[in-house]
C-alpha cells in the first residue's frame, strides 16, 4: 500500500509538518550546533535567549539550544524503536491468532490479560524502578505494553479476514499462505496499524516523559524532557521560557502525532 502526502487530509498534513518540523529541528542542532547538552557555565545560568544562544541557557548555564535538540532526539529515537518492536510482535502474533485461531488464540489470549490485569503506566514505571537510568529497560517496558493493541485489532480483522469468501476461494485454488497474507489481510490491518503506529509512538513520548516527571527514569545530567521538566520546575518564576520548552516540546510531539494519526476523509 503506498502512502503519499496527497491521501492525507488536513489535520494529517498540519501533523505531519509538526512531526516534521521537529526532526528537522533535532537533526539541524546535531549538525550545525553540535554543542554539550551537559556542558556547564555556572557564570552564565538562565541567561535570556540572545544570538550566542537561542534558546537560553538553564540553571546550571548549559545550553538550552544543545539539551533541547538532544531531548527531541532521544525521544524521536525511543518511540520510533518502541513503534516498530511493538507493532512486529503485536502484527505477527496478531495473524497467528487470528488464521490459527484454537488453542494458539486461546493461550496467547490468556497472556494478553494477564498483561491487561496491569495499568500501563504502572507496569512502565516497574520496569523503570528495575534499574533506574536503564533506557533498554524503559524500552522494554514500553514495547511490552504497546504491542497489546497492535494484537488485539490485528487478531480481529484477521478473523474476520479468514472467514471471507475471498480467502476462502484463494485457499481452495491452492494459494500459500504468503499470498493469501499479502493478499487479503496486510491490505485490511495496514491502515489500522499506521494509525496505532501514530497513537503508539505519542504514547512513548508520554511514558518517557512521564518516568522521567517522577524520578525513575533517566539520571541526570542526561537531556530528557520529562526530567528537565522537574529539574527547571522549581525555578518557574525565576525563567518561565527555560520551563516552557521542554512542554512545549512534548505537547507539540503528541500534538503532531495524533493529527498525524486521524482517519483520512
Amino acid at each position: 500500500m503506498k502512502l503519499s502526502l496527497t491521501k492525507l487530509n488536513a489535520g494529517q498534513k498540519a501533523g505531519a509538518l509538526i512531526i516534521a518540523s521537529l526532526l528537522a529541528f533535532a537533526l539541524l542542532e546535531w549538525l550545525l550546533h553540535g554543542a554539550d547538552p551537559a556542558l556547564q557555565n555556572l557564570d552564565n545560568s538562565f541567561a535570556a535567549p540572545g544570538l550566542d544562544e537561542p534558546l537560553g541557557t538553564d540553571q546550571f548555564g548549559r545550553s538550552m539550544l544543545a539539551r533541547m535538540g538532544a531531548a527531541v532526539r532521544l525521544s524521536m529515537m525511543l518511540s520510533m524503536i518502541c513503534v516498530l518492536t511493538s507493532a512486529s510482535v503485536g502484527v505477527a502474533l496478531g495473524v497467528l491468532a487470528g488464521w490459527r485461531q484454537g488453542m494458539t488464540d486461546r493461550a496467547i489470549s490468556f497472556f494478553v490479560n494477564m498483561l491487561l490485569a496491569l495499568p500501563g503506566l504502572v507496569l512502565i514505571l516497574l520496569f523503570a524502578a528495575l534499574a533506574p537510568g536503564s533506557l533498554l529497560m524503559l524500552y522494554i517496558g514500553i514495547s511490552l505494553v504497546l504491542w497489546v493493541e497492535y494484537f488485539r485489532v490485528v487478531r480481529a480483522v484477521t478473523q474476520t479476514v479468514v472467514g471471507s469468501s475471498q480467502m476462502q476461494a484463494s485457499r481452495m485454488l491452492g494459494f500459500g499462505w504468503f499470498y493469501c497474507f499479502r493478499r487479503h489481510v496486510w491490505p485490511a490491518i495496514v491502515t489500522p496499524v499506521l494509525t496505532l503506529a501514530a497513537f503508539g509512538a505519542a504514547t512513548s513520548i508520554l511514558a518517557l516523559a512521564a518516568v522521567g516527571f517522577v524520578a525513575v527514569g533517566l539520571r541526570p545530567p542526561t537531556a530528557e524532557l520529562g526530567l528537565m521538566m522537574v529539574e527547571l520546575f522549581p525555578y518557574y518564576s525565576d525563567a518561565p521560557w527555560v520551563l516552557a520548552q521542554p512542554l512545549l516540546a512534548v505537547f507539540l510531539m503528541v500534538f503532531g502525532l495524533n493529527l498525524l494519526a486521524g482517519r483520512n476523509r
